[in-house]
């Protein structure tokens, strides 16, 4: 029985999360069949029930595991005989560390640029529960909080730096080839490509080439998802 997948769907088969999209990536990069399964956020309850409160979410062997860092984990002690999404222990420990990077340098930016975008994206069983969601956390308004995404884009695109130094000189930050970390950073801004038309990466920036990279892996996984560019 193949696997089934739980992903976060928005309008028009747009699937935004960039969580969800570390996970499709693994799936395709482990080579292994699944179900893909379209879910409204106020339907994630229904999945897995009370312990479940997010997607990616993963039904597989009879057993249900969330969160995309414990489905990678999960996938590589499962399916050992597959390619490896890290290459090793150290690999593994390493993209914890890229993890948490991205969830405190990259996301925050991605979001304050986007946030009113995906809310004219999601579900319309979604948006009263996404709205006062989101409000409570940023504590004003969605159009608020987006409000002046130009005047931060350049600090946004500083604080890439690092990232931009690793894949000018590699195609990959795995190397030669991709692997979870650079799926866990590909999700980041396959999140706003899919919910926005506005431009966070400049068309000579090494990011944007290595972003290009990645969604064409696996037959354009990330590049045939419907987006803005």
């Amino acid at each position: 029985m193949a696997i089934v997948f739980y992903d976060l769907a928005g309008q028009d088969g747009r699937n935004f999360s960039p969580y969800c999209w570390r996970t499709r990536l693994a799936l395709a990069h482990k080579g292994l069949d699944y179900e893909h399964r379209g879910t409204a956020f106020t339907a994630i309850p229904a999945v897995g029930g009370p312990d479940f409160r997010t997607v990616p979410i993963i039904e597989d062997a009879g057993q249900m595991i969330g969160d995309s860092t414990r489905i990678a984990d999960y996938l590589e002690a499962q399916y050992p005989d597959r390619p490896s999404l890290f290459g090793g222990a150290a690999g593994q420990a390493l993209c914890k560390f890229v993890h948490s990077w991205t969830n405190a340098v990259v996301h925050p930016g991605v979001a304050r640029s986007v946030v009113k975008d995906i809310s004219d994206h999601i579900c319309a069983e979604d948006r009263d529960y996404f709205r006062a969601s989101r409000e409570k956390i940023f504590g004003q308004p969605l159009a608020a909080v987006q409000a002046g995404r130009e005047d931060r884009l350049e600090q946004f695109r500083a604080d890439l730096y690092p990232l931009r130094l690793t894949v000018r000189g590699q195609a990959f930050l795995g190397g030669e080839t991709a692997n979870y970390a650079d799926y866990i950073v590909f999700g980041a801004f396959q999140w706003a490509r899919t919910i926005s038309d506005y431009r966070l990466l400049a068309d000579d920036d090494p990011i944007l080439a290595w972003f290009l990279r990645v969604g064409e892996l696996f037959d354009g996984l990330g590049r045939k998802a419907p987006g803005y560019y």
